[in-house]
């Protein structure tokens, strides 16, 4: 079968993982078109842990199900905006997510939760039936009815005005608020549950809110549950503008009482795990960098009860992400971009040694067994989409982890996979992905796509359905997929090289890694085209400004003027710690910023944006088309009304893909401009 877009499209994706208590049960989320390929709809589905079984479906309804999480008993909950048990199709508009449960046993689902608001996280104990959701609340409502009429009166008057009174006001898609998240905890009873249908509604008055007045302190928090159900760790938003940073607090679920577990100046606490035997709290901690000074990431280890911490990996030149428990309590699993890889690591908490468990492919969601002796993990690769896995929990550098049946999978794609090292002007290597398309080589070379990673603090280390350099390589261009300075997984000197200076090392490394691939006698080096997304955009813009080797450019979600730009993304809290105060030194902005190159842009740009975008707002794209076209630049823009950051519905996907094929097959190729059917 051709890797084409109609089969791109329509392949499942898996994406999250959790393991059941006992550690039999693996159930994973998987996306799959709908019917009339408008959009992927996600359903759960379950896997066998041992790899002997083939993935079997769980759940089926037209508007789908996610976050799956088990309880005590193995019974799983899950969220979805479902509102039935037969999952019929909704009488209500923009129907709220609710909290659903599916039986151990298995059976129809049952409604637990439906708060007006909606569910938008949740998470379970260990070992108590203790279920704890994160729910919008319109500020100084009380409980669910006051919550409601309030609703119901904003909808009667076509009001949809927002109040705003702390910033920030937005985070990447969507404003936050008029309602303001809460965290409420209830206790699920599978046996009771089971004996009775009900509407989702009338579970609602059981949910006791734990933060009735929070304020903007839980916007995107990320919390976790004691095994005892009796406390949640939970990050909570402290200070304000440059200062607001999460904390960690532990709230007692019967008292509501809250405490400080972590905090420190223009410090981020994220993704907390608590310890099976409920002692230690470990979280992802971010020091916030100055423009002379880059963002530390580290671990951090605090004792429940005392608050006391420390970093458990004090050598660690990685950023480490999402760590969680061994069964035993006495070590932390975690994930750190390594390389273009982002391996499986282990710490020992008694004596601080780290172990790397992997060498290959980038994993995602682990999940220990509890016997100690397995973790299960979603992996990818730039060869295979996200495959659940089984790892040995203690061995170092496994090549091969055992693979586990999931749905689609395996998946045969046309390129084929190599690495190229550069070296950059001061000495410091630069390495890429490089995916080759087949039948090259030395007599048949190559069209050269150039994929710049956005971030900036990111690495080309994982399967994208976004932006898939195998669709490229079907139709016969090799793509380079560069890590320069700012990437992740070289170490903090690495990232500092390019920070607070973007236009400097990071450039410079980019033509470097481009000038290696190019020597390749399967590359043609006179047929070249550079594309980018969000901070690869912006690069996509600054090569546009600075070099003439390009045939064309692709900028997506692109900066293009940094001082414009400060005052208008969701954060500009976080581009200050890069480029400081512009209102005090806007040096870095201005010599960093792509529009001040205007003048010495002669290279094709085909610009690219969604509407609703609100970390890089459209305003950019805009102003960028309107200065090619006013200074007489070959460009093109496409424009997505209803996408933001990214391109998600498959329809406007399609699009994309067909409109960027045109323009880089004309101008790489030679061939005729064919506008995409649909546009």
């Amino acid at each position: 079968m051709a890797f084409d877009l109609d089969y791109f499209l329509a392949l499942p994706r898996a994406a999250g993982l959790a393991l059941s208590p006992d550690g039999n049960r693996l159930v994973t989320s998987v996306g799959t078109l709908n019917p009339d390929r408008t959009k992927y709809v996600t359903a759960l589905w379950e896997l066998d842990p041992s790899g002997v079984r083939p993935p079997r479906r769980l759940t089926r309804s037209e508007a789908g199900e996610a976050a799956p999480a088990f309880l005590p008993d193995d019974s799983l909950v899950f969220t979805s905006s479902r509102s039935d048990p037969e999952g019929k199709k909704a009488d209500r508009v923009d129907e709220p997510t609710r909290l659903w449960l599916l039986p151990a046993g298995g059976g129809e689902a049952r409604p637990v939760a439906d708060p007006p608001g909606g569910v938008d996280g949740l998470a379970t104990a260990r070992c108590a039936p203790t279920v704890v959701v994160q729910c919008g609340v319109f500020a100084g409502c009380q409980d669910a009815d006051a919550d409601r009429a309030r609703e119901q009166s904003r909808r009667d008057a076509g009001v949809r005005g927002v109040l705003f009174e702390e910033y920030p006001i937005k985070y990447w898609d969507h404003e936050l608020g008029p309602r303001e998240p809460r965290l409420h905890a209830t206790a699920v009873d599978p046996a009771e549950l089971a004996s009775v249908v009900a509407e989702p509604t009338d579970r609602s008055a059981e949910l006791v809110d734990l933060t009735p007045v929070p304020g903007r302190a839980l916007d995107n928090a990320e919390f976790a549950l004691t095994p005892d159900g009796r406390t949640v760790v939970t990050t909570w938003l402290t200070g304000a503008l440059l200062d607001r940073a999460p904390d960690l607090v532990a709230i007692d679920v019967t008292t509501k009482a809250r405490r400080v577990l972590a905090t420190a100046p223009r410090t981020h606490h994220a993704a907390p795990a608590v310890s099976p035997d409920g002692r230690w709290v470990v979280c992802v901690r971010e020091t916030a960098g100055t423009p002379d000074r880059a963002d530390d990431t580290t671990l951090w280890l605090v004792e429940l009860a005392t608050g006391a911490g420390r970093n458990p990996t004090p050598d660690l030149d990685l950023g480490p992400t999402a760590p969680v428990w061994a069964a035993d309590s006495t070590a932390v699993f975690f994930v750190a971009d390594l390389g273009g890889r982002a391996p499986v690591f282990r710490v020992q908490l008694d004596t601080g040694e780290v172990t790397r468990l992997t060498t290959d492919g980038a994993y995602t969601d682990l999940c220990p067994a509890p016997d100690g002796r397995t973790v299960y993990a979603l992996r990818s690769t730039w060869d295979t989409p996200p495959q659940a896995v089984a790892l040995d929990a203690t061995a170092v550098d496994q090549p091969a982890p055992q693979l586990l049946p999931t749905p689609g999978l395996p998946l045969d794609v046309p390129g084929s996979l190599t690495e190229v090292l550069a070296i950059a002007d001061d000495g410091a290597p630069v390495r890429s992905w490089l995916i080759l398309p087949p039948g090259v080589s030395a007599d048949s070379p190559a069209p050269l796509l150039v994929w710049i990673h956005g971030g900036p603090m990111h690495s080309w280390s994982a399967w994208s359905w976004r932006w898939n350099p195998h669709l490229l390589a079907a139709r016969g261009y090799a793509v380079l997929l560069p890590d320069p300075a700012l990437s992740t997984g070289y170490g903090r000197a690495f990232v500092q090289r390019g920070w607070g200076s973007w236009g400097q090392a990071p450039y410079t490394d980019l033509l470097a890694a481009v000038d290696a691939a190019e020597a390749r006698p399967d590359i043609d080096a006179s047929r070249t085209a550079a594309m980018g997304g969000s901070f690869g955009g912006y690069m996509a813009n600054w090569v546009a400004g600075h070099t003439d080797r390009f045939r064309c450019i692709v900028t997506h979600a692109s900066i293009w003027a940094l001082e414009q730009f400060h005052g208008t993304t969701d954060n500009a809290a976080y581009w200050e710690y890069q480029f400081g105060d512009p209102y005090v030194d806007d040096s870095r902005y201005v010599e960093n910023s792509p529009n001040r190159h205007l003048g010495a842009i002669r290279t094709p740009m085909l610009v690219i944006h969604g509407e609703n975008d609100d970390r890089v707002p459209v305003g950019e794209s805009l102003r960028l088309y309107t200065d090619l076209k006013r200074h007489q630049v070959d460009a093109r823009l496409l424009l997505f009304p209803d996408e933001h950051h990214w391109v998600l519905r498959p329809g406007n996907s399609r699009v994309w893909y067909q409109t960027v094929f045109a323009f880089v097959d004309h101008y790489v190729l030679g061939k005729e401009w064919a506008r995409p059917d649909l546009l």
